[in-house]
């Protein structure tokens, strides 16, 4: 007796083939995410000389390499998306986002260790947590799994850093006049960050547009 062919998928398994992304826009993403990662790194990895905080210094350090190592991901993913030159797609997503890194990297002093956490674990890392998540929520598990696989690692290390830092500038503010410093720097990075449109430029955690729903 001849039987109807099987689906292509267990009745328990929805999974979408195509994804939100295509090859160009994932290897696009990819190389501003490379990019992004790197500058952390080197921002991390600069202020251990300057913040006076030993507790704050071996922090950075942990976190620093966790982001090297991030963009060392990011590099290897991109010959497999058919991009056989990474570098070429190293880049910032816009004069904008290039803007923010320079402000966030911009406190100097050893006075200065809130506005730089602020900055780097109030803005950034959150920036990068959200586009990485939408990014995993969106691509195919079937023909995008490496992505899914390295952006699901490097969530794993945002979220542990995100916990440490945040319990790390609550320690830092002691009085009002610390709570302005923070709200401030932190408005005023948020402000350029928006300006850029995320990490990857506009769309990073995709669109609230209900005409796309």
């Amino acid at each position: 007796m001849a039987s109807s062919p099987r689906t292509p998928f267990a009745p328990w398994d929805r999974r979408e083939l195509p994804g939100k992304f295509t090859v160009e826009e994932t290897a696009r993403r990819v190389g501003h995410y490379k990019w992004f990662e790197m500058r952390m790194f080197e921002l991390m990895a600069g202020w251990i000389a300057t913040i006076p905080e030993l507790d704050i210094k071996l922090r950075l350090g942990t976190h620093s390499y966790h982001h090297a190592f991030h963009s060392e991901l990011w590099h290897k993913r991109l010959p497999e998306l058919r991009e056989m030159n990474p570098e070429r797609k190293t880049v910032a997503p816009n004069p904008e986002l290039e803007a923010f890194v320079t402000e966030l990297g911009a406190p100097e002093g050893d006075d200065k260790t809130l506005e730089k956490l602020v900055g780097m674990y109030r803005v950034a890392l959150p920036a990068v947590i959200s586009t990485y998540t939408y990014h995993r929520n969106n691509t195919s598990k079937i023909t995008d799994s490496p992505t899914i696989r390295s952006l699901q690692f490097c969530l794993n290390d945002d979220m542990e850093e995100w916990v440490e830092a945040e319990m790390t500038i609550q320690s830092l503010i002691t009085d009002a006049d610390d709570a302005r410093r923070a709200a401030d720097r932190q408005a005023e990075l948020t402000t350029l960050l928006i300006a850029a449109g995320g990490i990857a430029g506009p769309g990073s955690v995709g669109s609230f547009d209900l005409e796309e729903s």
